[in-house]
This record gives structure tokens, sequence and C-alpha cells, in this order.
């Protein structure tokens, strides 16, 4: 066995939101995809897309690439009454009940493309290419690794909360 590299873990890591996200899509019906806890929290369809865009743009915008959303033809495709270039980030409870499916078929779709294109480019990323900076805004600047691992964490976290509320839609 070769020695691990960042990119190895990277892989990893973006593979596992693919297979937690996978798990929870699995055997849904259009009712409990958008079932809202307390009926204003967040849906798993919700959940599932904002992952799914979070993961585009940001490491499209690293990677230099044009988003999955964007040269798929995504945002026409789920014709939701947002702007296209929405991510879900700061969304209000109205704007949550506005991301709406009917089947998991194409939110797993958008997020298998959005698995790959992360995939692709982690498993290319040389170590020295995680200390490149992405972003100056911040204070310290945010270098690429910096980021990928910021999307990681968010990504996990919202896969989460869409597997707790698949458990409690059934337990309602």
């Amino acid at each position: 066995m070769g020695t691990m590299k960042p990119s190895d873990l990277l892989a990893d890591a973006f593979d596992r939101i693919g297979e937690t996200v996978a798990g929870v899509l699995g055997g849904l019906t259009a009712e409990t995809l958008n079932w809202r806890p307390a009926g204003r929290g967040n849906s798993i369809a919700w959940l599932a897309w904002h992952i799914a865009r979070v993961q585009d743009e940001q490491v499209a915008d690293v990677a230099g690439f044009e988003s999955v959303w964007r040269q798929g033809g995504y945002s026409e495709r789920f014709g939701f009454a947002i702007g296209p270039n929405d991510t879900g980030y700061g969304h209000s409870p109205e704007q949550v009940g506005a991301v709406r499916v009917e089947t998991p078929e194409l939110l797993r779709e958008y997020h298998n493309a959005v698995q790959e294109m992360c995939l692709q480019f982690v498993r290319g990323v040389g170590d020295a290419e995680l200390d490149r900076i992405v972003d100056r805004r911040w204070d310290p600047p945010v270098t690429m690794g910096v980021r990928l691992v910021s999307v990681l964490d968010d990504c996990m976290q919202h896969a989460g909360q869409a597997a707790y509320v698949k458990g409690l839609h059934r337990a309602s």
C-alpha cells in the first residue's frame, strides 16, 4: 500500500458525502422529500439541493471550471422560483419552500454529476496547490485547502441533517 496523499483524503471525504446523500434519497416519495419539520424547517429536497449547489459552485470556482448547474442546464430543469445563481445560502423559510421536487431522480442526477466533477478535480490536486490563495476577502486569506475543507464540513453537516429529517418524518 502506497503513501496516502492529501488528494486521496479529499477524494475519500467527498465520496462520503455522495454515499450519505444517496442513502438519504433512497426510496423517498415527493411527500417525504418536501416535508419540513415544524412546517418551516429545511426539507430533504432543499438540503440535498443545497449540498450539491455548495459543492458545485465552491469547487468549480477553485478549479476554474464552469459549474455543473450552468453547463448542465439544471437551473431550468429544476425550475425553482429562485435566482439561477442561488445556492441556498441564507434562505428564509419562504425561499426554502420554493425548492420542491416531485421525485429524487433529478436531485440524484445533479448530485452525481457534481460528485463526479469534484472527485475528478480533487484526485488531481497536487499538494502545493492546496496552499494557493483562492479568496482574499478574509484575514487571513483563504487557501484552496481551507476552502475544500469548509465545503466538506458544510456538506457533511447538511447530509447529517437530511438523514435526521428522514428519520423525523418516519417517526411522525
